[in-house]
């Protein structure tokens, strides 16, 4: 039986960092915000007639070939024979079946975009596996599942979970974390999003990346006691929160301004949150007052920023960025998974 899946990466508005534990029982009020977008991780799977797993990768371009008695446990976990297919064969090997399968991948944004397009494959692949294999695990085991698998191969400290929901829940989501789990609130309408997708801007700066490296300073600091990092986490949480405040009192302009005060709290934790090329364009547009706030995506360093603004500056804005060697990722948010 043929299964096919698909799952959204996700852009965060405010409180990403806040959901690395403990972190996130330590600081109070802390909730994170995201949105699904209609960037989108695909998955197919076909069993085959023979004892091979094939992996056919749109991004890679490639097409990887390993039979079933290569793919062990023991050389998964403790090799680095399998490269950047590492991810994709040890979420497999969490299941047991019999056979051969053909898995075809399609990331839903680009490479070290800082869109958590790694985890979102992560958990649509899982899910996928559920699916052919008539399983159905709950969306907080899914998570725990994926989440674990991608820590050991980051080796980087705890990866967050805000990556993970809005593939399998869709919307607009609150996160909040509490011990042994995390709580997600569905805040989508129809009001929202529209408002959001007129006075948002996704951009990709084309920037490299590396997200563990950004996520191990903050974590480290916070717990060597950094006045710097712990009081820069309080006012992300703060913003945070008066954020999630705002949406549910159906005050959406106030997010326009609480989202670039995020992103400014964000540039104290480290210099290298906000790439100099980035911040220079940024003071560009807010210069001739066609933004109202700047922040990046998932841990910074490169990668993709959102920018905020009125519905009309809109189109001078991406006529800006258009100028640039960056480029504008076109999304809509996705309606809430039933």
């Amino acid at each position: 039986m043929q299964v096919t899946n698909s799952g959204s990466v996700r852009v965060d508005l405010v409180g990403g960092t806040l959901d690395l534990e403990p972190i996130n029982l330590i600081i109070p009020k802390v909730v994170t915000l995201n949105v699904a977008t209609s960037l989108k991780a695909e998955v197919q799977l076909t069993p085959i007639d023979n004892n091979k797993l094939v992996i056919i990768s749109e991004d890679y371009k490639k097409t990887y070939e390993y039979e079933r008695s290569e793919v062990s446990k023991q050389k998964l976990l403790f090799s680095n024979d399998f490269g950047e297919m590492s991810f994709v064969l040890q979420i497999i090997n969490l299941f047991e079946f019999q056979g051969g399968l053909e898995i075809k991948l399609k990331s839903g944004a680009p490479a070290g975009s800082g869109l958590g397009g790694s985890s979102a494959m992560g958990v649509t692949l899982y899910h996928a596996m559920e699916k052919m294999l008539g399983l159905g695990s709950s969306v907080t085991e899914i998570v725990q599942q994926v989440k674990g698998v991608e820590g050991r191969i980051l080796n980087q400290g705890i990866p967050g979970y805000q990556d993970y929901f809005p593939a399998l829940l869709g919307g607009v989501l609150a996160l909040r974390g509490f011990p042994g789990s995390v709580e997600y609130e569905q805040i989508y309408s129809p009001e929202l999003v529209e408002f959001l997708e007129n006075h948002i801007t996704l951009v990709y700066s084309g920037i490299s990346r590396d997200s563990g490296i950004n996520n191990w300073e903050v974590y480290k600091g916070f717990f060597d006691k950094n006045e710097r990092i712990q009081a820069g986490l309080k006012k992300i949480a703060h913003v945070s929160h008066l954020t999630y405040e705002a949406i549910k009192n159906k005050k959406y302009h106030e997010i326009l301004e609480l989202i670039g005060l995020e992103g400014e709290s964000r540039k104290a934790l480290s210099a290298n949150i906000v790439p100099k090329e980035v911040d220079d364009f940024y003071f560009s547009l807010k210069s001739q007052r066609l933004v109202h706030g700047l922040k990046m995506c998932g841990a910074g360093g490169g990668g993709c920023f959102i920018l905020t603004h009125d519905k009309e500056n809109k189109p001078d804005v991406v006529e800006q960025i258009a100028q640039t060697s960056f480029k504008v990722l076109d999304f809509k948010i996705q309606e809430p998974i039933e």
